[in-house]
């Protein structure tokens, strides 16, 4: 038995918690008594564990960037109980044997839950259909497909994906770059490239994609999951899907809802992603689309890399971010903190909503007695400065270094087992290896 005294939730009551085997069993106002092995909840908010439909493992085959333990790591001191990872591994996820090793990993690690996400297509390449049926027959009972890291840019391809994955309501998760337009492209394309003479990439080339896969999506009656989000003309196509009834959801980064693309003028491949930081314009229209509902959920992208791919000229660096342990604090400070969202709000598009989207019937569920204990504690007032050094993450490609930034993480519950206590983490299966 885990008893949680004087915790606040999102709308308002103080409580205390009991938790027993694995669900909460016990909510009533709280008395205050902090008995002995009592977690001491006051000045915290107590709310749903984060859950990432978007995140890089980099296991098997990159275990330089990152391993399943060490981005678990990360996730918990993130808030995070549960992420989805992306099938660009090496191998490629195409297949059961290759996801079902993911999961195992994720089991034992011990820290969150870990579901794999299977390839469209075999290898990335495009070409072919991956596995998806026996994937989603796999022990990681896998139902979200993508090609992520690549666009599955033929039409045909992706309406046989969009058709398939609908006999075991499977979603097909889109990276939205039309591969033509993108050629050799290492940033947004617009005034800053032009000014300082980096390839651009055009906001048309994301728009093209989510566009057609819309109608792809509405005429096959399937789901479509865009991913990373990052143009106010894509804001626009979603809308107008929704208006229509389409089954199509989107996502969008941290790092895209505080970041723009005057941040490449020092030529620093830290800020170099894929899709590319944007315009301020996108980064208003993508807050407000989030706060809106238009886009359903925040997806960190978490995509280590080790230094040297990072300490090198522009267009040799790798595309991407580390996101996991910063991604809470970031939308708090752009979407909280500017009045766009409430915290129940926040809760939906990083808790409730990704894990509805997914599938997964023990994230994402409200604080209540019967449901799963996956939840953390936050201290809402408590501000931190990140420093690259101390992150849990295996890589330490950041672009937040130095900013000091809202809310810190205090406490996380994964199934029960309370895993990371004052900023410390617990659970013995992940070992002392993990940093």
């Amino acid at each position: 038995m885990i008893k949680i005294v004087g915790a606040k939730l999102a709308d308002g009551r103080v409580i205390d918690l009991d938790i027993d085997n694995q669900v909460i069993v016990k909510i009533e106002n709280s008395a205050r008594n902090l008995s002995n092995g009592a977690v001491d909840g006051s000045s915290k908010l107590l709310i749903p564990g984060l859950v990432d439909m978007h995140t890089h493992l980099r296991e098997p085959g990159r275990e330089d960037s990152e391993t399943v333990l060490t981005g678990s790591r990360a996730a918990v001191a993130g808030g995070f109980t549960a992420v989805s990872t992306m099938a660009n591994t090496n191998p490629v996820a195409d297949n059961a044997g290759v996801v079902e090793q993911i999961y195992r990993l994720g089991k034992e690690a011990g820290l969150v839950d870990v579901n794999p996400i299977g390839a469209v297509t075999n290898g990335l390449n495009g070409e072919k259909l991956s596995e998806m049926g026996a994937m989603a027959d796999s022990i990681a009972k896998v139902r979200i497909f993508s090609d992520d890291g690549k666009c599955v840019s033929d039409p045909l391809i992706m309406r046989r994906a969009l058709e398939y994955v609908k006999t075991f309501n499977g979603i097909i998760a889109q990276h939205a770059q039309e591969p033509r337009l993108t050629v050799n492209a290492q940033m947004n394309e617009g005034s800053v490239s032009a000014r300082i003479g980096l390839p651009g990439w055009p906001a048309i080339a994301e728009e093209a994609i989510i566009a057609r896969d819309i109608l792809l999506a509405e005429h096959v009656q399937s789901r479509l999951h865009i991913c990373h989000v990052t143009t106010a003309g894509g804001v626009e196509l979603i809308r107008w899907a929704k208006q229509r009834g389409i089954q199509v959801t989107a996502e969008v980064t941290p790092h895209h809802l505080l970041l723009t693309d005057d941040l490449v003028e020092n030529y620093d491949p830290i800020y170099k992603v894929n899709p590319p930081l944007r315009t301020q314009k996108d980064v208003m229209a993508l807050r407000e689309g989030l706060a809106e509902g238009i886009i359903d959920i925040v997806a960190t992208d978490h995509a280590p890399h080790p230094s040297e791919d990072k300490d090198c000229e522009f267009h040799a660096g790798a595309f991407g971010m580390v996101g996991l342990e910063t991604a809470l604090s970031v939308v708090v400070k752009t979407m909280v903190e500017t009045g766009l969202m409430s915290w129940p709000d926040l809760i939906d598009r990083m808790s409730i909503a990704p894990a509805k989207i997914a599938g997964y019937a023990t994230q994402g569920r409200e604080i209540e007695v019967g449901m799963p204990a996956n939840f953390i504690l936050i201290n809402p007032d408590q501000r931190w400065t990140v420093d690259k050094n101390k992150l849990k993450s295996k890589s330490k490609n950041t672009p937040f270094n130095g900013l000091e930034l809202p809310v810190v993480v205090t406490d996380v519950f994964h199934n029960g087992e309370h895993v990371m206590k004052n900023g410390e983490i617990l659970n013995m299966k992940a070992g002392s290896n993990g940093r």
